[in-house]
């Protein structure tokens, strides 16, 4: 399967004055990812540019032997690439939490993920915090990663600016939480990965509008959600990432 188009964004938003928001990506291992990472200046964003290399460091280290021994984790019920996935963000998980319990709370870093890997015409997706992803495939959205934040608990008690904050995150608590989405791709497939800061003041109709569109390429429908969700109200950084098949 080949992928045909893909476009990145990443902005500190309307209101903000720091991005601890990020992307990244290694064509060589087919690996793709989008980061919200949270602490304050000089925290989260150095935590979202060293998450950037753990991943890729550690991902890289286990996929590229087929008959590797998987140290934290393994599902035989997996491919070797979500296998592969979960142990890397365990490792970048367990770093940053070492590096968070030699200090005090307010100078602390977490972060959210959405992390996708591919091998041939099969992706793996996980999704870690208030990340999601969306797949679209001949006219139908589905989110296939659901954000793991207090949107779900609220029951409207909470202000809404407060529902986007996670529930779990690299570096927050010793057990990682997480899930996982394996998907077969067909051509003409679309893989969107977001932070709260694009997805939370959109709906989902919106977002499927703007998958359908005639556009020029992928770069202009990142530009034309982000910036609809700056319409909206959004006040967070934001990141996103489509990839096109």
């Amino acid at each position: 399967m080949r992928l045909k188009s893909y476009a990145a964004k990443t902005d500190q938003g309307p209101y903000l004055q720091v991005n601890e928001d990020a992307y990244d990506f290694d064509f060589e291992n087919n690996l793709f990812f989008v980061v919200d990472a949270f602490g304050g200046s000089g925290i989260g964003d150095k935590a979202a540019e060293n998450f950037k290399q753990d991943l890729k460091k550690y991902y890289s280290r286990l996929a590229d032997d087929p008959n590797a021994t998987m140290p934290l984790y393994y599902n035989p019920r997996n491919i070797l690439e979500g296998n592969a996935l979960v142990n890397a963000l365990l490792n970048a998980h367990q770093s940053l939490l070492n590096i968070n319990n030699t200090k005090t709370i307010n100078q602390r870093a977490g972060l959210s993920t959405l992390v996708a890997a591919r091998s041939e015409s099969l992706m793996v997706l996980v999704g870690i915090g208030n990340c999601c992803a969306y797949h679209f495939r001949e006219g139908n959205l589905i989110k296939i990663i659901q954000e793991d934040d207090m949107k779900f608990h609220s029951k409207g008690l909470i202000t809404s600016k407060f529902r986007a904050t996670p529930l779990s995150a690299l570096g927050m608590y010793p057990e990682l939480t997480y899930q996982m989405k394996e998907i077969r791709l067909v051509e003409g497939d679309k893989v969107l990965l977001l932070t709260d800061g694009v997805f939370a003041p959109i709906e989902d109709d919106e977002i499927l509008y703007h998958l359908s569109r005639p556009a020029l390429d992928s770069a202009e429908r990142l530009n034309s959600l982000l910036k609809l969700s700056n319409t909206k109200g959004n006040i967070d950084n934001q990141a996103a990432m489509l990839l096109e098949f």
